[in-house]
């Protein structure tokens, strides 16, 4: 499938970020441009979270936007899995549904609030760079009905942007990103233009808060299985 190039903030800004129908068009060419390994950590995830898979269990991705993560998911797995991917934005389930059916995997894309909607019973829950856009007010209840809504031995993937304690490597690990979406193809003005779109909008943690979040929520068993400058992925496993 062909994907149309990111040229979102090309030009001037009129309002904050949002998920809507000409983010969406693109979302799949800005996830591979803006997030550093984004494809090699998505595949990672997809191979650690097989094994712990069985027959006929349930795998909810919160914010699946093109639902990549779980059209990957069951192009890998022979098992019979229920997989539902649960985002606000219509154009974002809309896309993933025709991705799903152009790949002739069953996947179940609902458009929802995931802070109202019930996922209970799951055995694994997703959120790759979802829960950054909650707001901090909204975060510790969202990450407790995660727990909540895991059965015995479910597991958490979550994957967050980050920031640091330490200002002067904060700032270096910023303008190291801001290199690597250079290399990518994104000009300055691109990048200028959606760091203010994304202003107050996308609220990042450090490492530790993310961990205290998890834990707070009744997560004992956590490890971060992946680390790039200022993006990390976190396994929490409801024991």
């Amino acid at each position: 499938m062909n994907t149309p190039k990111d040229e979102v903030f090309n030009k001037p800004i009129s309002k904050q970020f949002e998920f809507d129908e000409e983010v969406a068009s693109v979302f799949d060419d800005m996830l591979n441009r803006s997030v550093p390994f984004y494809k090699e950590n998505l595949n990672l995830q997809i191979d650690i979270l097989k094994n712990f898979l069985d027959e006929n269990d349930k795998i909810v991705d919160l914010g699946s936007s093109t639902g990549t993560f779980l059209i990957e998911l069951a192009k890998k797995t022979d098992k019979k899995l229920s997989l539902i991917g649960i985002d606000n934005s219509p154009a974002m389930i809309k896309r993933a549904t025709h991705k799903a059916k152009a790949f002739g995997v069953k996947v179940n894309f609902v458009e929802a609030d995931f802070l109202e909607y019930d996922f209970s019973n799951s055995k694994a829950i997703v959120a790759n760079y979802t829960v950054q856009f909650v707001r901090p007010l909204k975060r510790e209840k969202l990450i407790k009905k995660i727990y909540d809504s895991l059965v015995n031995e479910g597991i958490f993937l979550m994957s967050e942007k980050l920031i640091t304690e330490n200002k002067k490597l904060n700032k270096i690990m910023i303008d190291l990103y801001y290199d690597y979406k250079k290399k990518m193809g994104y000009s300055e003005y691109e990048i200028a233009q959606k760091r203010e779109a994304l202003e107050n909008v996308l609220i990042p943690y450090t490492m530790n808060e993310n961990i205290e979040m998890l834990k707070n929520a009744g997560f004992k068993d956590i490890e971060v299985i992946f680390r790039w400058n200022n993006f990390a992925t976190f396994i929490a496993f409801k024991n």
